[in-house]
């Protein structure tokens, strides 16, 4: 047998001179992912009542933003009151002219800031983080090298979580057949990020230290699911997450904040409908309207 038929690639594949797309290639995102960028359908966005209007799915990225803005609510800065509105990524929202404004990469989530003299765009979920810590001065450390380790952090997860989604979520959960190099070559890379971050939390409370930050929620939503084995069906237990211990406490540790609870619900539309909020206008909003409720 070859190894090509041994990993289960197909024998009679050759590489092209030049790449070209065949649309349907299968997958689960296959009907909206495209090599091109750019809108495909004109969609004004709404504005709700808050200067914070966020635009989202309550994916690991959309969920750090909602997490940092329950954290905020929580601490009282009551200029962090916001609107959430679901994007239905696989109706193609993200392609709609308004979220292509505000988003060239149309990607979740995207937020717009109307209280300053010209309504600011921020989109990436990092890049979200940073705005709302400056803009609140919050949840990033003042000292000058606690505050260089939680920026370290939050960098390190935007560049290694596409491993852990793109790459591992990818050919383990969506891929129309599973390929043993891929889930191999993958899987050995989120063990690696995972004994990272357990090494690191086994001398450190949160990640920049003793000060939780943005670094945590940036983190959390994609590792911290992953020990709890709530990513990709049964991935936790697939790459043994939860053998790693101090990571285990630390995402047990988080769970339980109750801005966590909540921002975890805002834009979520899968699992218990009491968890589902789809959208989030008030704060009264998780007593009234989760789908167990409407």
């Amino acid at each position: 047998m070859s190894n090509a038929s041994a990993n289960n690639f197909p024998a009679d594949y050759q590489l092209p001179e030049v790449w070209t797309w065949e649309q349907g290639n299968g997958g689960v995102f296959a009907s909206i992912n495209r090599p091109t960028a750019g809108s495909t359908h004109e969609k004004v966005l709404p504005v709700g009542k808050h200067p914070l209007q966020l635009y989202s799915l309550g994916t690991p990225n959309g969920v750090k933003v909602t997490i940092m803005l329950e954290e905020l609510l929580a601490l009282g800065h009551q200029g962090a009151e916001y609107d959430a509105w679901l994007i239905k990524i696989f109706e193609s929202d993200q392609f709609g002219s308004g979220f292509v404004d505000i988003n060239p990469n149309s990607k979740i989530p995207a937020m717009v800031d109307h209280s300053t003299p010209e309504p600011t765009r921020v989109f990436e979920s990092g890049s979200i983080l940073l705005y709302l810590a400056k803009k609140f001065d919050a949840f990033l450390p003042k000292d000058h090298q606690s505050n260089t380790e939680a920026l370290n952090w939050l960098f390190w997860q935007m560049g290694a979580a596409p491993f852990l989604g793109g790459g591992f979520g990818h050919f383990y959960a969506y891929a129309p057949i599973h390929i043993k190099y891929a889930v191999d070559r993958f899987a050995m890379e989120v063990k690696r990020q995972l004994d990272v971050l357990d090494k690191h939390l086994a001398n450190n409370h949160y990640l920049a230290g003793d000060e939780y930050s943005i670094a945590d929620m940036a983190v959390w939503p994609w590792y911290g699911t992953l020990v709890r084995n709530e990513a990709y069906g049964n991935a936790g237990k697939f790459l043994d997450a939860e053998s790693y211990t101090h990571l285990k406490r630390w995402s047990a540790e988080i769970f339980e904040r109750p801005a966590v609870k909540r921002g975890r619900m805002v834009n979520r539309t899968t699992g218990e409908p009491s968890e589902q909020l789809h959208e989030r206008h008030d704060a009264s909003d998780f007593d009234t309207k989760t789908q167990d409720k409407i």
